[in-house]
């Protein structure tokens, strides 16, 4: 077991990646702290995850709930060993009918959200500990209708250099996962998404749509020894599409 008795936090725990994350850590042998701001959803998952598992209905942006979860992390386990900072949000905003309401919004919880995260559970973190941030392709790939969130994950990629190299004296690592088209329950299950999710795997070079436990245990690799000499590091899993998009079926000769 390579995380028995750590003590892990996992923003956005109690759906998708995170709760696919939450799972492998217990398998190790590691306590899970998850955080999300549906109360049912997280008593859901600490149902599925076990006595090894609590949930905190905590709210990235907001400073009371944050110092309420640190400050219940503290007085139970003391320190933290990793954290993988997941929580994030997905809206569309195209140029011509976006609000700036909506565009903030996504800025806040993606950005913001992730540095406040950090910044509290500073003081819990020793040598040795590891942060994971979620990045996405779609910073990179101009997605058509993804402008606040294209911008909000290239945030956290450069966010996670600059942390990086502040952590780096402290003998603290950070690193980004980077998904690619992902199957979880944010796709629903209608004929409409499933055409449109066969139509992406036709992009893919591997010609299909990744797991969330694929994304999972990269994350995992991060978080351990396995990784011990890996800083400020990006590591793509999406199928090729990013790296190798002419490999991708609609482009291959029949």
């Amino acid at each position: 077991m390579r995380f028995k008795d750590k003590i892990v936090l996992i923003t956005g725990g109690n759906g998708g990646i995170g709760l696919a994350t939450a799972k492998l850590f217990v398998a190790e042998g590691a306590n899970v702290i998850i955080t999300g701001r549906d109360q049912n959803t997280l008593d859901s998952a600490v149902k599925i995850l076990g006595n090894k598992a609590r949930a905190y209905r905590a709210d990235v942006l907001n400073k009371a709930e944050r110092e309420l979860l640190f400050k219940g992390i503290q007085e139970e386990f003391g320190t933290l060993d990793v954290v993988f900072a997941n929580a994030g949000i997905m809206k569309p905003t195209p140029a011509a009918n976006t609000t700036e309401e909506i565009f903030d919004e996504v800025l806040r919880v993606n950005v913001t959200g992730v540095f406040m995260t950090i910044q509290a559970a500073l003081p819990l973190l020793k040598k040795g500990s590891s942060l994971i941030l979620n990045g996405s392709i779609i910073s990179t790939i101009g997605a058509p209708g993804t402008a606040a969130y294209a911008a909000s994950k290239a945030g956290v990629h450069s966010m996670t250099r600059v942390l990086a190299s502040e952590l780096s004296p402290r003998g603290i690592r950070i690193n980004i996962v980077v998904p690619g088209a992902t199957r979880t329950s944010i796709w629903g299950t209608t004929e409409a998404a499933n055409e449109r999710l066969n139509k992406i795997s036709a992009s893919i070079p591997l010609q299909r749509i990744g797991d969330a436990d694929e994304i999972a245990k990269v994350v995992l690799f991060l978080a351990s020894d396995d990784s011990s000499y890996v800083q400020g590091a990006e590591i793509v899993v999406d199928g090729g599409s990013s790296g190798l998009p002419a490999g991708a079926p609609i482009y291959l000769a029949k």
